[in-house]
């Protein structure tokens, strides 16, 4: 018998994960490993850090990594140690003494959606600007004790890691996240066995898992449909963040809507208000229409009352195409159901997502159907509330855009996030006691003016060495691998330095961003870069979608450049933006450089964050720069266009760049003294964290939505709900009755004057008879709408004025208005008849119109 060389048979490997285990001393830092509080608080991040530095920095400075992967010993060592268990204690009091601090019961209750969360490095449920301003809100809910619960998705491998081949293509790379290494915890039920929502979609149940993330004081509670119970198809709605066809974008904004009503409701938790943030999550509102109609009773009609009353959608997208919208045969697909489970007719819920119900051609947009869901609907800048206004108003016909009742709130960063450590230091020394508190006051900033000069230039040094060691530690051996030329590499490196004036620019590489301008001279770049007395550097950073080949292709030109013999170490890009980065980035520069088309940056906040650490904004007056803009605290683009041609307006752009760096911004920065900085350059420091960081704070910005929603909405939920709807029923029924005699009513007679033979000052005399017919109600309003003409078409709202009702005689209403003529020019006039009902929240919430002939 002839003996084989080797017989082994198929590996087989039990998978198990073994749970570190702490000794009972230092079961404190289970807890506040598990609580992203530790993500804005200095002490905390310096606890886990004295654990092992080596072993922090190995674990991406995650606690739970550094928990599950430190030796024993390492721990037994520390719970003997006086020092580290003194200072260990010292911020777990400090934790508990805020986690102990009862919620507001003063405040609404608010439920918020959004389809990413950016809190930490750690947890890659975020992609850019979006999510890092939902996860500074949560925060903020957290720091002023709102009773906030968040809802958004558990992704398995999130937004993508981006690497840059040799020729400096975008790479994007999805990488799994393990969940046992992430601070959140898996929802139980009361057996112990995992909690499950259960989503209907066609033909099938989708069953989500559901996890929990400690934000302080608030929860946020994450779908995660990545699990042995759903088909391969499904599983894939939580594994990327903005991926795959428009298929799987509905599937994912069922899974957050719905899902997210669904999962509030199986953790016991009702809200006073509920806020969409952006159009993601607008079948919230479907679900809510449901659960009322089916278990509470109500009509479809009495339902929309109730949930429409404590709706609010912020919309952060300045142009129409960046919304969503859904084919009808796909809507259908989905959502066929929901008009049986309703009561109404599916051109009836589909309408409900159309500018025009009646036109069957187009498509369902969520963004409207949001509008038609929430009484309240923001932008989240002043201009952007402009521009949202406009964007929207074929939502409500025959309204101007002046008069709709789409308001702003400017967005805001979270302060104790993004205010680098160094300088929270210099904060508490001067500022004075519970700034903190109390930070969108600006009379607390005003002891920053007396801060000495040399204190101020001295963290920004520190600031800026740091940034410069942290590039050199984390893209040194990446660049030596992916860009080879070990020389050059090392040449870049040493390039940098802090006494240069450093230049910063990071967002994503969408085109309207136009990180181009610099380079439309190389020759004008190149005097500037490398004028030996007066050196600059740039430092760009930022990822493009993947499907964006024009923003792929600009990064690839700007590594191009960063290549060339002049450029090299002057121009730098710094691959994978991630909040690591950004925080080094916003604190460690002298400028950031924002160069949007205007107006398409609907807020922006990295030059929002670059305020709180010194750091002075040059940007075109757009988004928050426009309201944020002070004289000798930075330096602006003006917002009018001068061309139309896009080209034109960036060559000018550009030009006025280069002016401003030349002329004013370098000189200034280098007009150094005898002690080695520039007087001149600290008091615009002075001016930008003085005048203009105090006014956009994400504490600014969580009072801001009290006062202006979240206040009048809870209290009008309120009313509506009390005595079993009553009031929601009322209004329903004089909707219903307007809507079917509003055709019958006649306008019997209107007295006008001639308005041709008119001059400035004369005062003219309207009267309206109108018959309501078999209406019986006394409910209409009539306006006087007054428009400037141009002779470039460019006609503008002037002024209204509402007729006064002076007389009823059975079914017959009289208004009258004496008018005075204040404006000389060309004018239009028109009467305008609409519903009136002092119960409605603004003429939006029931845009009938009729003009009056």
């Amino acid at each position: 018998m002839q003996v084989k060389v080797s017989n082994v048979n198929q590996t087989f490997w039990k998978e198990c994960y073994i749970h570190a285990t702490l000794p009972a001393d230092l079961s404190k830092l289970q807890e506040i490993a598990y609580n992203l509080w530790w993500t804005w608080n200095t002490e905390a991040k310096d606890l886990f850090r004295q654990i092992d530095r080596e072993a922090w920095h190995r674990a991406g400075s995650n606690p739970v990594v550094l928990l599950n992967t430190i030796s024993y010993d390492r721990m037994v060592e520390l719970s003997k140690d006086e020092d580290f268990l003194k200072k260990m204690n010292d911020v777990y009091a400090a934790f508990r003494k805020y986690m102990d601090t009862p919620k507001d019961k003063n405040k609404p209750t608010i439920a918020y959606f959004s389809m990413e969360y950016g809190l930490t490095h750690v947890l890659k449920i975020y992609s850019g600007g979006l999510g890092i301003l939902a996860g500074d809100y949560i925060k903020e809910a957290s720091d002023c004790n709102v009773d906030m619960t968040a809802i958004g998705f558990l992704y398995r491998y999130g937004y993508f890691t981006q690497t840059l081949s040799p020729e400096g293509q975008q790479i994007a790379k999805y990488e799994a996240q393990n969940f046992s290494n992430l601070p959140i915890t898996q929802m139980k039920e009361k057996d112990g066995s995992n909690m499950v929502v259960e989503v209907p979609y066609p033909g099938r149940t989708v069953k989500a898992y559901l996890w929990k993330v400690a934000v302080g004081r608030m929860d946020l509670y994450l779908l995660d449909t990545d699990n042995e119970m759903n088909s391969e198809w499904d599983r894939q709605i939580t594994h990327q963040l903005y991926g795959g066809d428009w298929e799987n974008r509905i599937k994912q904004e069922v899974m957050l809507g719905i899902g997210g009503m669904l999962a509030l409701k199986k953790l016991g938790i009702k809200k006073d208000v509920y806020h969409c943030n952006e159009g993601h999550a607008a079948l919230m509102g479907l679900q809510r229409l449901v659960d009322l109609v089916q278990e509470e009773g109500l009509t479809f009609n009495q339902a929309k009352e109730v949930v429409r009353a404590s709706g609010l959608y912020t919309c952060h997208t300045p142009v129409p195409a960046g919304h969503d919208y859904f084919e009808e045969g796909l809507f259908q697909k989905y959502m066929n159901e929901y008009a049986d489970k309703l009561g109404i007719e599916w051109h009836d819920l589909i309408g409900l997502g159309r500018t025009n119900p009646d036109d069957n051609n187009e498509k369902f947009s969520m963004s409207v159907f949001a509008l038609n869901t929430c009484q309240e609907a923001n932008g989240v800048s002043w201009l952007h509330g402009e521009v949202s206004k406009k964007m929207f108003s074929p939502v409500w016909p025959g309204y101007f855009p002046e008069e709709l009742h789409v308001d702003y709130v400017t967005n805001g960063v979270h302060m104790p996030t993004w205010a680098a450590s160094e300088w929270k230091k210099v904060y508490q020394k001067y500022l004075p006691k519970g700034w903190m508190n109390d930070q969108s006051n600006l009379d607390m900033w005003k002891p920053y003016n007396d801060i000495p000069d040399q204190e101020i230039w001295a963290t920004r040094m520190e600031l800026k060495r740091r940034l410069i060691d942290y590039i050199k530690e984390q893209f040194r051996e990446d660049w030596m691998q992916s860009q080879g030329d070990p020389a050059r590499i090392v040449r870049a490196l040493n390039e940098m330095n802090a006494d240069n004036l450093i230049i910063g620019f990071g967002r994503r590489f969408a085109t309207y961003k136009r990180a181009h301008l610099l380079f439309t001279d190389l020759e004008r770049l190149d005097k500037l870069v490398n004028n030996p007395n007066y050196p600059v550097q740039f430092l760009f950073t930022g990822k493009a979608h993947p499907a964006d080949g024009g923003g792929q292709g600009l990064i690839k030109r700007i590594i191009e450049i960063s290549r060339m013999p002049q450029f090299l170490g002057k121009i730098i890009f710094l691959e994978n933006y991630d909040m690591r980065l950004a925080k080094r980035l916003i604190s460690g520069v002298d400028i950031w450089l924002n160069t949007p088309t205007r107006p398409l940056e609907a807020s922006g906040t990295s030059g929002e964050k670059a305020q709180m650490n010194g750091v002075l904004n040059f940007s075109v007056k757009d988004g928050w720069w426009y309201e944020g803009y002070v004289e000798k605290a930075g330096w602006y683009l003006t917002e009018k266009r001068t061309y139309e041609n896009q080209a034109h307006q960036d060559q000018l752009d550009a030009a006025t760049i280069y002016q401003l760096l030349e002329n004013e911004i370098i000189p200034l920065y280098y007009a150094k003294n005898s002690k080695g900085y520039s007087p001149e350059w600290v008091q615009y420091i002075k001016n930008s964290v003085t005048k203009i960081t105090p006014r956009f704070t994400m504490k600014r910005m969580m009072d801001d939505y009290f006062a202006k929603f979240y206040n009048k909405l809870a209290k009008r939920h309120a009313l509506l709900e009390a005595d079993n709807y009553k009031v929601a029923k009322e209004i329903a029924a004089w909707k219903e009755n307007m809507v079917a005699h509003w055709d019958e009513i006649e306008v019997v007679k209107v007295e006008s004057p001639d308005l041709n033979h008119q001059n400035v000052g004369d005062k003219i005399r309207l009267a309206v008879e109108v018959d309501t017919k078999s209406l019986n109600d006394k409910g209409l309003g009539i306006d006087l709408v007054a428009i400037r003409t141009s002779t470039h078409n460019n006609d503008k709202l002037y002024e209204v004025e509402p007729l006064k009702l002076v007389k009823v005689e059975g079914n017959h209403l009289f208004f009258e208005l004496t008018y005075q003529l204040d404006y000389a020019g060309g004018m239009k006039f028109g009467l305008r008849m609409y519903p009136h009902n002092d119960l409605l929240p603004h003429r939006m919430d029931f845009c009938y119109v009729r003009w009056i002939h």
